[in-house]
């Protein structure tokens, strides 16, 4: 496979990740809203800081109130991550690589594209209740993970597609744990109160873990839902359970069969999923939240510099020699 073709569906399958967790995010935080108390003020700043699109959101507005934020977050299309420009990317490197998708999954794309479009048009982060919205959007790209799921190849293509989403899905789930510890609670009385239940739980909901994490931990506790957004091994959405997918996918692209590594994406990623492997709550507590998901973060940027230095950059041995005329 050209390393042209292999870069734009790892991107495909970061930039739909990306705005289907915006769409899940937006969501949530507007439904939380609802459900705090009169006194509470809305809280927008640490969804954006999640993102890591702050400093340009500060740039460009004055305060946090919701139109702003919401439009910033889903509808702007100056902002290279918003949810409408992750979408559009993710259409346009799909049209350059149309042969690598079959007609389904480019309809399913092109349906959700303009369905966006459409909600930008009518102004939906003005509406009273958005929520109908991104649901749709959520649901529209899920639509198109299960139809691409039965319907294409297991080649390279597929596995450099669903190596960016995981690694997209786990580079998200960590932001969002460590925005929510050091930016929702205004004070430390709060922790254990009605307030930081209800956030907990909004954090829960906005990965789709709520139920689950109930059947399995229970009373909704900082511990517990670190643990399970973290390690916990069967929930597609925790940070292990997704960098497990990406690491089988890169050892299959890779043709490693051994169970060790052959290049240095490999043995970066390896050594990441080792350490959650071999950690548990404690090990976050006593580092602390903040530096651990940073770590992560880091570690991770490292692992997607290295897939594009082994996969995607052309290396000098590989350019064709110019004979002289």
């Amino acid at each position: 496979m050209l390393s042209t073709v292999a870069e734009s569906l790892y991107w495909m399958g970061r930039y739909l990740e990306r705005a289907e967790n915006y769409a899940r995010f937006i969501d949530v935080n507007f439904n939380l809203i609802l459900d705090l108390p009169p006194d509470e003020q809305e809280q927008w700043m640490p969804l954006i800081a999640a993102t890591g699109d702050l400093q340009q959101y500060q740039e460009n507005h004055d305060n946090f109130d919701r139109e702003n934020a919401m439009f910033f977050l889903a509808f702007d299309e100056n902002n290279p991550n918003s949810l409408i420009s992750c979408i559009k990317k993710s259409r346009e490197i799909g049209r350059v690589v149309r042969g690598s998708l079959n007609r389904e999954t480019w309809e399913s794309l092109n349906e959700t594209y303009y369905s966006v479009l459409k909600g930008k048009e009518k102004c939906v982060w003005k509406k009273d209740d958005p929520s109908a919205f991104f649901r749709k959007v959520k649901y529209s790209i899920q639509l198109l993970y299960g139809i691409s799921d039965d319907t294409i190849s297991r080649g390279e293509g597929w596995y450099f597609s669903k190596l960016g989403q995981f690694i997209e899905r786990a580079d998200k789930t960590s932001r969002i744990l460590d925005v929510k510890y050091h930016l929702l609670l205004p004070t430390v009385n709060d922790v254990g109160s009605t307030l930081d239940f209800l956030q907990w739980t909004a954090l829960l909901k906005s990965v789709s873990g709520f139920e689950l994490y109930r059947r399995e931990y229970g009373n909704i506790e900082m511990s517990g839902v670190v643990e399970f957004l973290t390690f916990n091994k069967y929930f597609p959405r925790s940070i292990l359970f997704a960098l497990k997918e990406a690491q089988k996918c890169l050892a299959i692209i890779s043709n490693t069969t051994d169970g060790g590594y052959s290049n240095a994406a490999e043995k970066k990623l390896g050594n990441l999923v080792s350490d959650l492997q071999f950690a548990d709550v404690s090990d976050i507590v006593n580092i602390g939240l903040h530096e651990y998901m940073d770590d992560i973060q880091i570690k991770l940027i490292n692992v997607s510099n290295a897939v594009y230095d082994n996969f995607f950059q052309i290396k000098p041995n590989f350019i064709p020699q110019q004979t002289e005329q």
